[in-house]
């Protein structure tokens, strides 16, 4: 499958909607989702012009490190509770409900910095598709499933998970800890977050396949 493809059905579905249309793209701990996300709003600006499209990451709301050592969740970044998800779903809702007609702001996560930073993104007023990514979109729990409203389908890309250990691992590593420091956290962290993603798996509209998966924009 190309990336043209499921541009093409993501701009239908928002054709078919009439309104701004917010996709979610699911999946555990790095199996791409971001990468998936940014070519898809690539794709969709190169078709259908510039703004058309627009990207928005769950990883903007990553609680600080500060709020972290508050509550005690330093050793469990990443995990669901170590977010913000009662903002990005109030967010969601102003990109997709209140503010369709002017520029709304979004924050991401810089991994040099290792903190969330305000602001990198733009939901451009014009566009018609916002593609946001995040590890749980998917789960039926409190707040993610206040989020999960606010979207018209979510995606899910399914990557195999020894692709996913390699690029965790050099995701650690390039992050500052040393090869035991890597397996550890990728062992203990992002393991067991995978594995609740990948149990909400079944709660996706679709299922795609990475492997396969084109995710360079034509």
């Amino acid at each position: 499958m190309e990336i043209s493809e499921l541009a093409a059905d993501a701009w239908h579905l928002a054709a078919d909607r009439g309104t701004r249309t917010l996709i979610g793209i699911a999946g555990p701990p790095g199996a791409g989702k971001s990468t998936l996300a940014r070519a898809l709003v690539a794709e969709l600006d190169a078709r259908h012009g510039t703004g058309s499209a627009a990207y928005l990451p769950l990883d903007g709301f990553h609680l600080s490190n500060a709020q972290l050592e508050r509550l005690g969740l330093t050793d469990r970044k990443g995990s669901a509770p170590s977010f913000d998800v009662w903002g990005y779903a109030a967010l969601l809702r102003r990109v997709g409900e209140e503010e369709a007609g002017r520029d709304v702001y979004v924050p991401d996560y810089d991994r040099t910095l290792h903190e969330p930073v305000a602001a990198r993104h733009v939901v451009p007023a014009p566009a018609r598709l916002v593609i946001t990514e995040g590890n749980y979109l998917a789960c039926d729990e409190p707040g993610w499933r206040d989020a999960r409203r606010h979207l018209a389908e979510v995606w899910y890309l399914e990557t195999p998970d020894e692709v996913r250990q390699g690029r965790l691992l050099e995701r650690q590593r390039t992050g500052g800890r040393d090869e035991a420091g890597a397996r550890a956290w990728v062992q203990g962290n992002d393991h067991p977050n995978g594995e609740q993603v990948k149990a909400a798996r079944g709660n996706c509209d679709r299922i795609l396949p990475a492997v396969g998966l084109d995710m360079t924009n034509s």
